[in-house]
């Protein structure tokens, strides 16, 4: 792409103030549009060192109102970032709906330094640029603009540049040592950056390669490009995105109503040693999975009263306080639902050697969203690949995910709903909207049987909890988790 790259033919001057006139102002206009359609805009700006990005970035956001945009610099992850997921720092900024956020470099710029410096392997590059490639076109799908910009001069303008730079002492400082590093070795970051750029220009978010050698001409370019990328979204943005085939190995799922419940049963006796056996095992493995930094995500799910709390608390009776924490999941915040419905799980992952304990997950796309017409059917049904997508994302970064699915029959949820009912210590944990719950539990039922045989992955598998017997379900919890941790310290 860059070394194809054929320079646009710059306007005479008049024409030119006339059209930069335009598009500034075109821009100003399309702000409350943007607002209007809750269109969410990320402006991706990356290039070779003293391109000018950071002054365009500044030129251009003259015409949008403050309130509706914000500027990021994704500089070098620090040890902490490092301890989770590549992705995570950065889905942490995406912008909410109706606004803008403009990124002085992106993922690019970690990938393309990793690859000059050997620091990543064949195998690890090819799987960075899946994941950049797989989360761009989620994001576009999820109804985000991205538009990306490769500031492009040629090394004898960098030279330049960087000379001016150095020369004066006020400026001296914007210049560091990997920018003189890139001008020296120019040809293999410009193989680098050709590689980076062909692999990762897809139809949901293409490359725009912008002449950079003229700061004004390079602000024209990029808004002649960011307008005619806003105009586009907004005629498109309600238009279904498509729905894409699974392409992961997924396990055999019986349906809910082939699973037994009856024979699942525990003696107090049994249950109480079980449970201590279990629970200092947990423990001991606790400190070693801390030690070998694996993270461990366990995600519950489940019909109302079938016990998900106190499965929860028996696992985590064994766990260091320090080093694990429980997210109780409910409606989404308004600044969360104006964001990927994925991007609130993001923020609540663990770092490395942790654990992360979801009460209600991201499957609520699919079941409650889904039933309660919280989003449209192409959403729900688009959200099984983009989950399986995510789930991937944590195993290859090393994460052990458990899902556990914990199952009551009717008759046994009736039970339970109005025994809480009925004690007054207990009525906190019934609701309305429990109760209007259960009349719809055969199309929750439907809806769960969907999720599990299109979303039990080999990486990501769901357990299924029978929990008529509340200890039964606990023992057969912690055996799984134990038996999965286990696993992953003999690998690690």
């Amino acid at each position: 792409m860059l070394k194809d790259f054929v320079k646009a033919v710059e306007p005479e001057e008049e024409e030119f103030k006339k059209e930069l006139k335009e598009a500034q102002d075109k821009l100003f206009a399309y702000q409350m549009q943007i607002k209007e359609a809750k269109l969410p805009v990320m402006v991706i700006f990356e290039g070779w060192g003293s391109a000018g990005k950071g002054s365009v970035i500044g030129r251009v956001i003259r015409s949008i109102d403050p309130r509706f945009f914000k500027v990021r610099t994704m500089k070098a992850p620090t040890a902490e970032e490092k301890r989770y997921p590549f992705l995570h720092r950065y889905l942490l900024e995406i912008p909410e709906a109706g606004k803008f956020t403009f990124f002085d470099t992106y993922w690019m710029n970690e990938v393309t330094t990793a690859l000059v410096e050997d620091d990543l392997d064949d195998a690890i590059y090819k799987q960075r640029v899946r994941s950049i490639n797989t989360t761009e076109r989620s994001l576009t799908d999820n109804g985000y603009l991205v538009m990306k910009f490769f500031f492009h001069i040629s090394k004898k303008e960098q030279k330049r540049r960087l000379d001016a730079l150095m020369a004066d002492k006020n400026t001296r400082w914007r210049v560091n040592r990997d920018d003189l590093h890139e001008n020296k070795h120019y040809k293999e970051y410009l193989d680098v950056f050709e590689q980076y750029l062909e692999d990762t220009d897809r139809a949901a978010a293409p490359w725009y390669i912008i002449d950079a050698s003229n700061k004004k001409w390079a602000e024209l370019q990029v808004l002649r490009y960011l307008n005619q990328g806003i105009e586009t979204a907004l005629k498109n943005h309600a238009l279904a995105a498509p729905i894409r085939q699974n392409v992961f190995p997924l396990n055999h799922t019986p349906k809910l109503s082939e699973i037994s419940l009856d024979d699942k049963t525990i003696s107090k006796e049994d249950y109480d040693v079980e449970l201590d056996r279990l629970q200092k095992e947990l423990s001991e493995l606790h400190n070693e999975l801390y030690r070998k930094k694996i993270p461990v995500i366990i995600a519950y799910e489940g019909w109302d009263a079938a016990g998900k709390g106190g499965n929860i608390k028996r696992i985590t009776s064994a766990l260091d306080p320090r080093g694990y924490e429980v997210h109780p999941i409910a409606s989404p915040e308004p600044h969360e639902k104006a964001r990927h419905f994925l991007w609130r799980f993001w923020t609540r992952l663990p770092k490395d050697g942790h654990i992360a304990i979801f009460d209600r997950t991201w499957y609520g796309r699919v079941m409650v969203e889904r039933l309660e017409g919280f989003c449209s059917e192409n959403d729900w049904q688009r959200a099984y690949n983009e989950m399986n997508e995510f789930e991937k994302e944590l195993a290859d970064w090393g994460a052990v995910v458990i899902k556990f699915w914990v199952q009551i029959d009717s008759a046994t949820q009736l039970a339970r709903f109005t025994e809480r009912q009925n004690t007054p210590e207990k009525q906190w944990k019934i609701t309305d909207e429990d109760w209007r719950n259960r009349e719809k539990w055969d199309l929750y039922e439907a809806a769960v049987d969907e999720m599990l045989q299109k979303t039990n992955t080999t990486f990501a598998p769901w357990y299924i909890l029978e929990s008529n017997d509340k200890r039964y379900a606990r023992i057969k919890a912690l055996k799984i988790v134990v038996e999965a941790l286990r696993k992953a310290c003999k690998e690690k």
